[in-house]
């Protein structure tokens, strides 16, 4: 039943951004650069947005706003992608280390035994360690690749657009994509259905060596929502507990206010140096943040904003 739901949620979503993808490998010349600016900006006012409602709803304390802001500073600073896992492991620890609340009770699921889920957390932790090191050992490029987006869906907290700042430092920074092409297709996954997440097999698909193509889209997709199957399985046997312990729910909740200060630092760079190169460009990213706020469509606002790029040529 889960490969089943996830299959028919992500499939819709995939095919699209293979055909973007593509698109965006075989189409060339100034009106082509201009669409894909144009896609850009359409990511910054997406991310714009984000950011203010998760911030509205992930910091509602100035504990997590300094916490938030506080991250974002660090990740700016060391702009390494090991200080995004620091920063959310840090607030964990921090938000667990000073709860005094009490979290809600839960009622646990049965979909998994007890002796199988404790193997299906077993699981994700020594692929999240072992990873790494294998990738390392083997010099293996696919389990390179594998190692970054199983990392970046074991870390993400707080919504999806949180996966922006987490791939953009364990493939940007790296050199493993190109900044545009990157951020063009983040703009571009706000147009197609489906989970944010299915962005990961574009940016699988548009990797500068191999694998890439339809290989690495899949190796990337795959790589990304394992955390999730792993944990969610793993958990449902004992959730009602764990959701009764003050310090677990108060760890996830600091760490949820440190992502939003990871979405802040993203914005900040590398998303609006990229996007905002003169006034046109940030009149077109004002009118963008403006059509999302009135619940314009998101896909219209990305193809608004890539034919209006293309028109102009921004």
């Amino acid at each position: 039943g889960a490969i089943a739901a996830f299959v028919g949620f992500t499939a819709p979503s995939v095919v699209m951004l293979w055909a973007i993808g593509l698109g965006a490998a075989l189409w060339q010349g100034p009106l082509a650069a201009s669409a894909l600016h144009g896609l850009k900006v359409a990511a910054l006012a997406v991310v714009a947005l984000a950011l203010w409602q998760m911030s509205e709803r992930l910091t509602a304390t100035w504990p997590k706003r300094v916490v938030a802001l506080a991250a974002a500073a660090i990740v700016l600073r060391a702009a390494v992608p090991v200080a995004s896992v620091v920063v959310i492991a840090g607030a964990a620890l921090l938000g667990a280390a000073t709860s005094r609340g009490k979290a809600t009770p839960m009622v646990a699921g049965k979909a998994v035994g007890t002796g199988p889920a404790i193997a299906l957390l077993a699981l994700f932790a020594v692929l999240l360690v072992g990873l790494p090191w294998l990738a390392q050992v083997s010099g293996s490029a696919a389990l390179d690749i594998a190692d970054r987006f199983y990392r970046t869906g074991a870390l993400v907290f707080g919504g999806g657009h949180v996966v922006l700042p987490l791939l953009q430092g364990e493939l940007v920074k790296p050199g493993l994509i190109d900044n545009d092409l990157f951020l063009a297709g983040y703009g571009a996954a706000q147009a197609v259905p489906g989970p944010l997440f299915s962005f990961a097999f574009y940016a699988g698909m548009m990797l500068k060596a191999q694998p890439y193509g339809i290989a690495g889209g899949l190796l990337a997709l795959g790589a990304i929502y394992l955390p999730s199957f792993l944990l969610v399985l793993g958990a449902l046997p004992f959730w009602s507990r764990w959701r009764n312990l003050p310090r677990l729910r108060a760890g996830l909740d600091m760490a949820n206010a440190a992502v939003v200060g990871l979405l802040l630092a993203a914005l900040i760079d590398p998303v609006f140096p990229a996007a905002v190169r003169n006034g046109w460009d940030a009149a077109l990213a004002a009118a963008a943040l403006l059509a999302l706020g009135l619940k314009l469509p998101p896909w219209a606002v990305v193809v608004g904003c890539g034919a209006i790029a293309a028109l102009l040529h921004l």
